[in-house]
């Protein structure tokens, strides 16, 4: 079994932090419902992927959840909202992760991005239809949604909220990324 370097686990949990942090400084956009929230969290989980690779993206990702969910709990006492956003960061930071791979260059970093944004708002309408929203209503005791008013909940509010969410993000970690290109590829080479 390969030994993982003491630097690349103190970073995972370091990154781990500072998205934590991202987390709690979130904000509701007005058009959408208020359980929706941005928040730019996902970020540290990208810069880990490209440095030290895909597990490390998704460990980030976990980490931070599991934090927030230690700290502050769930209305439901079932972790419900924290799969759901773990589930969306890792879709976004792997598609992201596996697109820029294969090209490595900015133009394909744009790439990366746009098409984990796309699949992160495909997979987790998809998923919020048949796994979260149901599971939602089961363990907060409330009546369910007909399949109408699931469809309409994710078409209108789900989808385009995780394509916002997505193009917001890509947005500030491209920024990031073009001033820290040089770097980034030297920490990933190291």
């Amino acid at each position: 079994m390969k030994k993982i370097p003491l630097k690349t686990f103190v970073s995972i949990g370091m990154l781990s932090s500072i998205s934590y942090i991202l987390m709690l400084l979130n904000f509701p956009l007005p058009p959408f419902p208020n359980f929706l929230n941005i928040d730019f969290s996902d970020v540290p989980a990208l810069l880990a992927a490209l440095i030290f690779g895909p597990l490390a993206g998704v460990l980030v990702e976990l980490f931070k959840n599991m934090i927030d969910y230690f700290m502050t709990g769930s209305e439901t006492g079932v972790p419900i909202g924290h799969l759901s956003n773990f589930t969306a960061g890792a879709i976004f930071v792997l598609t992201t992760y596996y697109i820029f791979k294969a090209t490595k260059t900015i133009k394909g970093m744009t790439l990366a991005l746009v098409g984990g944004t796309i699949s992160m708002a495909v997979i987790m309408s998809i998923l919020n239809y048949f796994i979260f929203l149901p599971a939602f209503n089961f363990f907060l005791n409330i009546p369910a949604m007909s399949a109408p008013a699931t469809r309409e909940m994710v078409v209108y509010s789900i989808l385009p909220f995780n394509l916002v969410k997505g193009i917001i993000v890509a947005v500030i970690f491209f920024l990031l990324y073009a001033r820290l290109q040089n770097w980034i590829t030297k920490q990933a080479s190291a």
